[in-house]
């Protein structure tokens, strides 16, 4: 029986993503955009995450955006002129990739389109979707076309069509909560020479040249930098340039150097959120899920990491594999992670805009403190990297009482590994697979129960078909090269069954010798 394919709506880099990972996992899709061709006008979003870079690499993107793109591995942030804090990025295990670089939006959707070009997935250019039908085992989308309007079933839809998503949200009845912020931010993309800053994202509180708000300076490939000025409710950008004062800005910065503005915008930033993403055979994804302030760069390197989570369950439920809330499971994991990125970067935007007088007296005492005392830097809030969600609390997890969950912890660094968490990334090799060289790599082809040694092999393999038909690697790690740093990354201990779901997190660690624990396990962990 020809089946369905899965529509993805909106071809910015989580629409990308959503249908290059399907089509990796061999599911139909068809891709559309209300656009008539792509837009590549300034940098949007720049900064990718290691472990976005790792979900890129799936498709063949990661590797190239990590050697094109500029690589920053260290946080300052300054008060006046005073530099008050420093923070570098820490890496659990070994990974290919690193920890953060800066890129133009515009060259990743360019790689992504190759990406899914060579996956044999076309755009459809010129299609605004103006209603969505859902009836029994599929769901009909009608667009708007140049030529008048178009019908087109498919089996599930990712809706990741951005920001202006308000009529879409309306059709499927979520609201779409939360709040604006008054002050402005200038953004430009500038050409110049800044020897030395090629590696730091450089974040300032209260400089002379932008007395009371703030500005964050970060470089990007080429000699290129993009800088952000927090600005006035009542900023214009046209009649700031025309006075003078936008090069007057750019000059308090670099001096006498020659540069040139290659992009500008001016934004307010929002805290918004769909109080539901799932909506039967609808998933929401991206910006048309939340809307986020941009410190900590949480929006485009959140919604990848719900591109995968959409992926994986959608293949699963249409190889007859899911259990009855494994799609339900879309919802608790990705708005949780929604949640905590709004409670992060609205406190981080509390802190850089504060709304009262009181407020505003207090992070000037803060920052005077950590001025003076640098034990005290720990308080100011400049932005908290973008960070997978730990989904320890997930319906799909099983917990481990011998590891349990500290909470979050401090910023640049990662909780050790256990139900709930991101498997570390670590070189490895096996034997009858030479194309594969990291751990997560060989994770990601789907479920996986890895042991630390050969003893429990075929015990493991026995219980397997009690949980699912679906095909499960079972994997000794002593018999990887590189097995060795996988266990010490792990914290793996005798006798374990490490349960490692398809997007490389950590499901259960079951006895290997309990059958019945490793099937539970699994089950769980598929939706059961």
């Amino acid at each position: 029986m020809h089946q369905l394919p899965v529509l993805v709506v909106g071809a910015g880099p989580v629409g990308q993503t959503t249908a290059a990972l399907l089509a990796r996992w061999g599911a139909p899709v068809r891709l559309f955009d209300q656009r008539e061709a792509r837009d590549p006008v300034g940098s949007k979003s720049i900064c990718q995450a290691r472990d976005v870079l790792d979900i890129w690499e799936m498709v063949g993107v990661g590797q190239r955006l990590a050697h094109e793109g500029t690589t920053w591995t260290t946080a300052r942030t300054f008060f006046q002129d005073r530099e008050i804090a420093s923070w570098r990025f820490t890496d659990p295990g070994r990974s290919a990739f690193p920890p953060c670089v800066n890129i133009g939006q515009q060259r990743t959707e360019q790689l992504l389109d190759e990406a899914l070009s060579r996956l044999c997935v076309q755009t459809s250019w010129g299609h605004e979707l103006v209603a969505i039908e859902q009836t029994g085992a599929q769901v009909t989308a009608r667009f708007r076309c140049r030529d008048g309007e178009t019908e087109v079933a498919g089996s599930y839809l990712v809706a990741a069509t951005g920001a202006r998503s308000n009529a879409v949200r309306d059709q499927l009845g979520v609201t779409f909560a939360g709040e604006t912020f008054d002050d402005q931010f200038l953004i430009c993309d500038i050409k110049a020479d800044l020897a030395g800053w090629e590696t730091e994202r450089r974040f300032y509180f209260d400089p002379e040249w932008n007395p009371g708000r703030q500005v964050l300076i970060h470089a990007c490939p080429d000699s290129t930098y993009r800088i952000d000025w927090q600005v006035p409710g009542d900023y214009d950008l046209a009649e700031d340039e025309a006075a003078g004062g936008l090069d007057e800005r750019i000059r308090r910065i670099l001096g006498d150097r020659e540069y040139s503005i290659l992009w500008k915008t001016v934004y307010r930033f929002h805290s918004r959120h769909a109080d539901r993403i799932r909506i039967g055979r609808v998933l929401l994804a991206g910006d048309a899920a939340h809307l986020v302030s941009p410190f900590g760069a949480r929006g485009l390197n959140t919604g990848v990491f719900e591109a995968e989570n959409a992926a994986w369950k959608i293949t699963y439920a249409l190889r007859g594999w899911a259990g009855p809330g494994l799609l339900e499971s879309y919802n608790s994991e990705r708005l949780a992670a929604t949640m905590e990125n709004l409670e992060v970067t609205s406190a981080t935007m509390r802190f850089l805009a504060p709304q009262t007088e009181e407020a505003r007296q207090e992070r000037t005492q803060r920052l005077l403190a950590a001025a003076a005392d640098p034990a005290v830097a720990a308080n100011v809030d400049s932005g908290r990297f973008a960070e997978p969600f730990w989904y320890v609390a997930s319906p799909l997890t099983t917990s481990d009482p011998a590891r349990p969950f500290a909470g979050r912890p401090p910023k640049g660094t990662t909780p050790p590994p256990a139900p709930g968490i991101l498997v570390p990334d670590s070189p490895v090799t096996i034997e009858d697979r030479a194309s594969v060289t990291r751990l997560r790599e060989l994770l990601r082809d789907g479920f996986t129960v890895l042991l630390p040694d050969a003893s429990e092999l075929d015990a493991v393999r026995a219980a397997v078909p009690r949980a699912t038909a679906a095909a499960v690697d079972v994997i000794a790690a002593d018999r990887l090269g590189g097995g060795s740093d996988v266990i010490r990354s792990l914290s793996m201990r005798a006798g374990e069954a490490w349960i490692i779901r398809p997007d490389a997190y950590v499901a259960a660690v079951a006895p290997a010798a309990d059958a019945g624990a490793v099937a539970g396990g699994l089950r769980r962990a598929l939706g059961y």
